[in-house]
């Protein structure tokens, strides 16, 4: 149940926006930095979770909050990056297939186990994080294609233009 669209991701209609990042990622570019605006306690809460315990490369750390109109988003970080660098000055490093394939396996067992009934990716790290599309995307289609719930790719970003989703 995969669909790929064209729009802003951030007014989807899907239960939950999930989207790749790097283990200690200061949400200063790209999807990162547009949800760090709508949701900045998204970012307070992922550097406390950091600092009470390492979250590590091809994992996944879930959120959920309310944005300023009051309604509720459920957004899970896919950890798809390592730092290069150590303190502030750190930045993102490259996304690894394998640890994109580790966070999507742990991106569908939180689906299954929290009973999530859609979800939006953009095209998942291929911005900072580096990668290919055409190498990315088969890996979506292995792990989240067979969930049985809807899988909406944001695969051209157009600001502020709501896409044809068809979530009912």
């Amino acid at each position: 149940m995969i669909r790929e669209v064209e729009g802003d991701i951030l007014l989807t209609h899907a239960q939950v926006i999930a989207h790749g990042i790097a283990t200690h990622d200061h949400f200063d570019s790209g999807l990162a930095l547009a949800l760090r605006e709508r949701w900045p306690s998204l970012v307070r809460d992922y550097r406390h979770a950091t600092k009470s315990h390492a979250l590590p490369a091809g994992s996944i750390w879930a959120w959920a909050g309310v944005d300023a109109e009051g309604k509720t988003r459920g957004i899970v970080n896919l950890l798809t990056q390592d730092m290069r660098g150590e303190g502030p000055a750190a930045k993102p490093g490259k996304a690894t297939l394998e640890n994109v394939g580790h966070a999507l396996k742990a991106l569908a067992q939180y689906v299954q186990k929290e009973g999530i009934k859609s979800i939006a990716l953009p095209c998942l790290a291929t911005g900072v994080g580096g990668l290919e599309w055409a190498d990315v995307k088969p890996l979506i289609q292995q792990y989240l294609g067979g969930l049985g719930v809807p899988v909406i790719i944001y695969e051209v970003y157009h600001a502020g233009v709501q896409a044809d989703e068809k979530l009912g």
